[in-house]
């Protein structure tokens, strides 16, 4: 499984990618998932689920806002633009 964390806009964000950052937080910058939103299309990709209260603990001490947090299975292809 995989989580996503959905945004209205960039500027919330980019606010909760660089927090995580600096907590050492293993998240990507991702495109959001069509199945997920029609959100502003950015969102916060992770995969160990037991980083999620720790996720929600800044986004609430912070006030960022969010659309929601989103869990699917994973459909990343580790292949993708390799040639060789």
């Amino acid at each position: 499984m995989v989580y996503y964390v959905l945004f209205n806009d960039v500027d919330n964000g980019m606010k909760l990618y660089n927090l995580l950052k600096s907590a050492k937080i293993a998240v990507t910058i991702a495109p959001a998932p069509r199945e997920a939103s029609k959100c502003c299309g950015i969102s916060l990709l992770f995969k160990n689920k037991e980083d999620i209260p720790f996720i929600q603990e800044c986004i609430t001490n912070n006030n960022i806002e969010i659309n929601k947090i989103f869990e699917t299975e994973s459909k990343i292809n580790p292949k993708r633009d390799k040639f060789c």
